[in-house]
């Protein structure tokens, strides 16, 4: 029995349809052979999520969003989706919010927990969050710093508007006189730089002589410091000691009356013979000037000695 073309047509058609919908599930995580089961999760906003959306777990899709609707006489969201029957995982797992990319809108990522023995069944309900995307942190980042910015353009317009209050006309003409004084003084400092610049010029030759006479000084104070630096200084400054602890030696021994010259600083004996003899000279002298005839006796026929007669002064 020969088929129609009309009926292979329409079984191509058919066949088409069916591998168009096997397709289309497994792009979308799902399976026309496999089970499923339906979870529930409920927010109180879900802005970017849409039916179709995938639901993944550590980002490998295993099902999608199947309704997104009103909880009934409420404000929040119940979003039901469906998942592959072969997850085995506890009910306390968490179907989080998230955003998939910049463009992509949002997705659902189940956060499996594993602390108990009580797996999930097709109609519980988990438990739900929200994770900030990146417009969010962004945003939440971006409101402080518009409020700052708020803060300062407004801070800059009282500024501006007490500046305009204060500088009146007098106090416009104070200022512009004052800069017109800054300006004569730099246009003076110019006037002294180019003068000491042809002083410096003029005198090129002499500073160049006096630099030249500077690094001479300091050859010749380097000469002088090896000099001293050879020379031996270590011995010239032992004879010192030596010679010192010698002279402190001899001046100790005067000190005790050791010596010679000790008894003569130490013995007052010596001082008062010494003084005697000194006034006894001095009378001698004196009855040498008085009476020299005493002493010196020139006769022809000769003279009796006259007797010598002490005398000493009151």
């Amino acid at each position: 029995m020969k088929l129609s073309k009309e009926i292979k047509a329409a079984v191509f058609v058919l066949l088409g349809i069916f591998l168009f919908l096997i397709g289309f599930n497994f792009l979308n995580g799902t399976s026309l052979f496999k089970s499923e089961s339906t979870l529930y999760a409920v927010y109180d906003q879900v802005e970017g999520l849409q039916s179709g959306t995938k639901v993944t777990v550590n980002g490998l899709t295993v099902g999608k969003v199947s309704s997104i609707n009103f909880l009934p006489s409420s404000d929040k969201i119940l979003v039901s989706f469906t998942v592959r029957n072969d997850l085995k995982f506890s009910k306390n797992s968490i179907a989080e919010i998230y955003e998939a990319g910049l463009i992509g809108g949002k997705s659902i990522a189940i956060v499996p927990v594993y602390d108990t023995d009580i797996y999930l069944i097709s109609g519980d309900t988990l438990q739900s969050r929200i994770k900030p995307g990146l417009t969010d942190v962004v945003g939440s980042e971006i409101a402080p710093l518009q409020e700052k910015l708020n803060n300062i353009l407004i801070n800059a317009d009282t500024l501006i508007s007490s500046l305009n209050t204060v500088l009146n006309d007098q106090a416009q003409r104070g200022l512009n006189k004052a800069m017109s004084e800054i300006s004569t003084t730099i246009s003076n400092l110019n006037i002294v730089s180019e003068n000491l610049s042809k002083i410096l010029i003029k005198q090129e030759s002499n500073i160049n002589q006096t630099f030249e006479n500077l690094a001479d000084t300091s050859v010749s104070l380097n000469k002088i410091t090896d000099s001293l630096s050879q020379a031996n200084l270590k011995g010239v400054i032992s004879e010192f000691e030596t010679t010192a602890l010698s002279l402190n030696t001899l001046l100790n021994s005067i000190n005790n009356g050791e010596g010679s010259l000790g008894k003569l600083v130490k013995d007052d004996a010596l001082y008062t013979n010494l003084e005697a003899s000194t006034k006894e000279v001095e009378l001698l002298i004196r009855d040498l000037k008085e009476h020299p005839k005493r002493y010196v006796h020139f006769s022809l026929f000769g003279k009796k000695e006259v007797p010598y007669e002490s005398k000493q002064k009151q």
